[in-house]
């Protein structure tokens, strides 16, 4: 008898509860359903109040897309960065959300899952959240499919603390973590006439290059020099702020193909973590699309403009416009007509003035912690007015090949440090002009099994051959005698 008063007191019990819950449930569903929206507004806002009254705790919530444009927040991605971390040693359900260099998953908190953190012995919770519509939506912002947020949990006696030091800590330590963990991107820019939602100003690929200040053919003092700069820019910030004077620093190199201004670039890149956004001139249309893709440059990259002298007529443009106003003065309205027809369907109108604007303007104050690059094969074609100081901060010539350079490349080519030929090899670079890159490839194995001392060898008759007039090609000799043959055999 008692056994089964007990069961039935259990049962009454449980279905006690689900009857309750199951009440509850229909009550909700019809006050969501039926009542009027500013009244559910008004009940849930007094009930929020009620509970706040007796709940010692407050939140802060974090949505993920902000703005007019729903442009994804920086909080939420910094919050997300740094609780990554501290997710994979408290949360007990995780979800991958990115891929970093193809090999290794970013792990974060699942939905709905809660982690603690401690700052200054205060005691904090971060939740993970997200809400789904009610009713099926179509929409080119994820936002409006789904939401996404973090909430945070504090006692409401460390509100000071929390929103004064905390969240600023919170957000510095998940910047650093993005930029540990961030896939370094190699961006150019699209035609200005295909911009639109779906297609971005930049396009961008992984940037992979192996360079490195180690490995680059230059003299070391140089190189040194190099490496002091750029390193005393990246930790500038205070410093230009103090002189009034936009973080950015402009570096020109000039010198012959071949020298190495490319691989010198990417070692930059490459020493100071930085995405490099590579600018072709000629794809703009104006000097307002040139703005355009300046403001949508991030900070912490190179911007580069390869061969500015080719890429417009940036030596004679000021010449040009005293000619023009010379020469309209003297044409007649249909000769005027027709030519101003003919400039408007040229395919670019950047201009010089447009340049400087972007190189030492208002415009280059855009974004901090920039590097602007030129590279030039010929300094001689430049306006003064581009690469004076305060523009290009620091010219780089990127010369021939030189001794020091030589036994970089002998380094990182035959793996040696020394040989008794590098002193004739030292005597030939000192007498010819041969670039970095026509001895590296010197010294690249031809066959299988080739030996360092054949390489060497095959280095100083190139060298040789340059000496007299010729050359510093691998294999020229050869070229030449199978062309001989060539021309014997149609004759």
């Amino acid at each position: 008898m008692d056994d089964f008063l007990s069961n039935l007191s259990s049962a009454m019990a449980t279905f006690t509860f689900f009857y309750s819950t199951a009440t509850f449930v229909f009550i909700y569903a019809m006050f969501r359903d039926h009542f009027p929206q500013h009244l559910q507004d008004d009940i849930q806002k007094y009930g929020r109040k009620l509970v706040n009254f007796a709940y010692p705790y407050s939140q802060i919530t974090f949505d993920e897309f902000t703005g007019e444009y729903m442009r994804r927040s920086e909080a939420f991605t910094a919050i997300e960065n740094y609780l990554s971390d501290k997710s994979v040693v408290s949360a007990k359900r995780l979800k991958a959300d990115a891929v970093k260099d193809g090999q290794s998953l970013v792990l974060s908190m699942d939905y709905h899952e809660e982690v603690a953190d401690e700052f200054n012995g205060i005691k904090v919770w971060w939740s993970s959240n997200r809400t789904t519509p009610r009713s099926l939506q179509f929409s080119v912002f994820p936002a409006v499919d789904e939401k996404r947020y973090y909430k945070l949990t504090f006692h409401n006696r460390h509100k000071q603390i929390i929103t004064e030091s905390y969240l600023a800590w919170v957000m510095n330590e998940g910047k650093a973590i993005k930029q540990n963990n961030r896939l370094r991107k190699l961006y150019t820019n699209n035609p200005s006439k295909d911009w639109n939602g779906f297609n971005p100003k930049w396009s961008y690929v992984a940037f992979e290059h192996p360079a490195s200040f180690d490995t680059l053919a230059m003299d070391a003092n140089k190189k040194q020099e190099i490496i002091n700069d750029i390193n005393k820019f990246k930790m500038g910030r205070d410093y230009y702020q103090s002189i009034g004077k936009a973080w950015k620093r402009g570096y020109l190199l000039y010198g012959p193909p071949g020298t190495g201004k490319s691989t010198m670039i990417a070692a930059m890149a490459n020493h100071l973590e930085y995405d490099v956004y590579d600018l072709e001139l000629t794809a703009i249309k104006d000097n307002t699309e040139l703005r355009r893709l300046l403001i949508d440059t991030s900070g912490k990259s190179i911007l580069v403009i390869e061969d500015i002298d080719c890429s417009l007529d940036l030596m004679g443009e000021r010449e040009s416009k005293k000619r023009k106003i010379k020469e309209d003065s003297d044409m007649d309205p249909i000769s005027k007509k027709v030519k101003k027809e003919m400039e408007e369907t040229t395919d670019s109108k950047v201009t010089l003035s447009g340049v400087l604007n972007c190189v030492d303007g208002l415009w280059s104050s855009c974004g901090g912690e920039r590097i602007i690059i030129f590279t030039t094969n010929y300094i001689e074609n430049l306006d003064p007015a581009l690469i004076r100081r305060g523009r290009m901060d620091l010219l780089i010539e990127m010369p021939f090949c030189c001794f020091e350079a030589f036994k970089v490349l002998a380094k990182n080519y035959l793996k040696i440090n020394s040989h008794i030929l590098f002193e004739q090899i030292g005597e030939l670079l000192g007498k010819t002009n041969t670039t970095p890159a026509d001895v590296a490839e010197n010294l690249i194995p031809k066959f299988e099994g080739e030996n360092v001392e054949l390489r060497l060898n095959r280095l100083i008759e190139a060298l040789k051959a340059t000496k007299n007039g010729g050359a510093c090609r691998p294999n020229q000799k050869r070229k030449r005698r199978n062309s001989n043959l060539t021309n014997k055999k149609k004759k």
